[in-house]
């Protein structure tokens, strides 16, 4: 028995019905996704603002396997921490714009960080650079601070270990 076209062909207005509710759907999800972001960045920003209770000993380690592992690799410079610029007091502008004194806006672990780079890897010829690493649109959101090795002069090298000489 033959079956009805209206039978077998929904109409267009139902299939836009689908369509937004597919839409809503996935509107639905990605709005859950963006709530979980933000609640772990808040999470992260939060851990990030306390010191981290590790030893100057323990930091040095830390550091020192991260730039072996590097060397290991053939790579000739290693980023030995990345935070967002939330933990900036400026949202990042200083480093941002390379100005003089940047290093006064970190608060928390990044501080703590530089503070300990300051300490026991700048008198060993290390150098630290902070800069912008990810934007989101057209604003800074990730600072990354790489090590390098100075030359004799004082010059930025290559490499993190082969300075000219």
């Amino acid at each position: 028995m033959p079956s009805k076209p209206d039978d077998l062909l929904p109409s267009a207005k139902d299939f836009m019905k689908k369509l937004a509710s597919a839409e809503a759907d996935e509107a639905a999800k990605a709005a859950r996704l963006q709530g979980k972001a933000e609640s772990e960045k808040r999470a992260l920003l939060k851990q990030l603002e306390r010191p981290s209770g590790v030893s100057d000993d323990a930091r040095i380690k830390r550091a020192v396997a991260i730039i072996e592992r590097a060397v290991r690799n053939g790579k000739t410079e290693v980023e030995l921490i990345r935070f967002p610029v939330e933990v900036c007091t400026d949202r990042g502008r200083a480093i941002n714009q390379q100005e003089r004194g940047w290093e006064g806006t970190l608060t928390g672990l990044p501080k703590e960080f530089y503070d300990s780079w300051a300490k026991y890897f700048r008198p060993r010829g290390y150098k630290l650079r902070a800069e912008i690493v990810q934007f989101t649109g057209d604003r800074p959101s990730d600072v990354g601070m790489p090590a390098c090795r100075t030359d004799r002069r004082g010059g930025m090298c290559k490499t993190l270990f082969e300075c000219a000489v």
